[in-house]
């Protein structure tokens, strides 16, 4: 029987532990999409404690406390720091089997040396043993993502946002990990969510124009995309629904755009013109400036409304949606496709009965171009797991080539999440190490060493021109 979390979790086989432990452990970290704060990176902040780096923001361990009948006051509310954290510890070992019972324990190895057990008997110790180290110039923030050999963070950052916090750390030079903006329009695709006329008025206000129809707007938008490039942006993400490309003319999303903007409400099928319309027009330019655009796609969020209305968006409340996608996201890639104007794209996929749909999808718009420039993107949010993982790398490994997989990232707010890293590089070297066992890949170790390298980080280096 193996011991919990040693040096060979997760691989099952003494090829597989070849691979991770001469091939993948001591690969450099691009986390090429996260939530991370960038004023936090810039100015080095540590935390006054565990529960502040861990708890704070993490919807993840907020919906696991409340389905194990956590009051609200210790996830969101005002408990203090060690209430929270305590009922966080009495939560763990109600995680089995949960990828965060996995996460919790990989971070409390990988971070602070603690390879104790977190429960409710261990949970002041580990506490006070952590929070002290939190307080020491190693455990800054810089000094995690140094600790976790984080190369290269990219933050996710909205049209509005001054990046005034990238412009300094860019100065200060970075003391080894690079910080980039990523652009986020989402709130200007959305024309059908409440403030969207409020947003488009600042977005004016910070352009120095008023934008008044479809023209001023794609207009306003390209200038804060080259304003995002001027400051080592080469990525936009895009949080939806589905993909929209309806059919659509420039003249009706411009009459749509000013109706909205004197105060007039649209049809579902007004909306969706637009956002078809805009979200085209953005495809041509990332393809223009030579950005990477992702799609995640498939998330049904806020379903909770008595929660939405009390503790606001992002708080745990989100789950898989079950849209129809792929029509338009052929679509969207096609028109693009057509006249030469696809830029680079990643698809995440939440509802893993699209997995097939997405990994044959991509190689439609694989060109010869670039090597994998459309990608099935690794197992998002609850497919971040190792059967979600497996899964997703089995599927592209059927129906496309897993050799020219750009990996993985954190999608996350918190500092300590950069052992998933870890945890995706052992999961592909088991996958890997198992099929040499089983005689269906040859015992090329070199090879599929190398493959296995290129997955976990030179491939995204190639990929993003980093």
């Amino acid at each position: 029987m193996k011991q919990f979390l040693d040096s060979n979790f997760l691989l099952q086989t003494k090829t597989a532990e070849k691979l991770y432990h001469d091939y993948a452990k001591e690969m450099p970290i691009i986390d090429y999409h996260n939530h991370l704060p960038p004023d936090q990176i810039l100015n080095d902040i540590k935390f006054d404690n565990l529960t502040h780096a861990w708890l704070a923001g993490d919807h993840y361990k907020w919906r696991a406390m409340r389905t194990n009948g956590v009051n609200e006051k210790y996830c969101t509310g005002s408990a203090s720091d060690y209430e929270k954290f305590e009922k966080w510890a009495e939560t763990v070992p109600y995680t089995m089997r949960n990828p965060l019972y996995h996460w919790t324990h990989l971070e409390l190895q990988r971070y602070f040396g603690i390879n104790t057990i977190l429960n409710s008997s261990s949970a002041k110790a580990i506490y006070e043993e952590a929070s002290a180290k939190l307080q020491t110039n190693e455990y800054s923030v810089q000094g995690l993502l140094k600790m976790a050999n984080a190369q290269i963070v990219c933050t996710t950052d909205d049209p509005l946002d001054s990046l005034e916090h990238h412009i300094a750390y860019h100065k200060t030079g970075g003391d080894g990990v690079q910080m980039y903006p990523a652009f986020r329009p989402d709130k200007f695709i959305l024309i059908d969510n409440d403030g969207f006329a409020g947003y488009v008025q600042k977005l004016g206000e910070i352009v120095g124009f008023e934008i008044k129809d479809y023209d001023g707007i794609k207009q306003a938008l390209r200038q804060r995309a080259d304003f995002f490039k001027a400051q080592g942006c080469r990525i936009c993400d895009h949080g939806l629904e589905q993909i929209y490309a309806a059919d659509f003319t420039e003249e009706n999303a411009d009459k749509i755009l000013k109706k909205v903007l004197s105060g007039g409400s649209l049809t579902a099928a007004e909306a969706l013109e637009y956002k078809s319309a805009i979200l085209h027009a953005l495809g041509v330019m990332y393809s223009e400036l030579g950005w990477v655009q992702q799609f995640h796609v498939g998330a049904l969020r806020n379903n909770n409304k008595r929660a939405l209305r009390e503790l606001g968006p992002d708080t745990g409340w989100d789950s898989i949606g079950d849209w129809n996608q792929a029509e338009a996201m052929s679509k969207y890639l096609g028109r693009l496709d057509e006249y030469d104007q696809l830029a680079k794209t990643i698809i995440y996929n939440l509802n893993p009965s699209d997995n097939y749909m997405i990994g044959t999808m991509i190689g439609n718009f694989n060109d010869g171009s670039a090597a994998g420039k459309v990608q099935f993107g690794s197992g998002w949010w609850f497919n971040d797991q190792k059967k979600g993982m497996e899964d997703q790398m089995d599927v592209l490994s059927n129906v496309g080539l897993i050799s020219r997989f750009v990996g993985m990232l954190t999608d996350s707010r918190s500092f300590l999440s950069f052992p998933r890293h870890e945890y995706f590089r052992r999961i592909l070297c088991n996958l890997l190490g198992n099929d040499i066992e089983n005689g269906e890949l040859p015992n090329d170790i070199a090879w599929i060493g190398k493959l296995v390298q290129d997955i976990s980080y030179n491939n995204t280096k190639e990929y993003f021109n980093f």
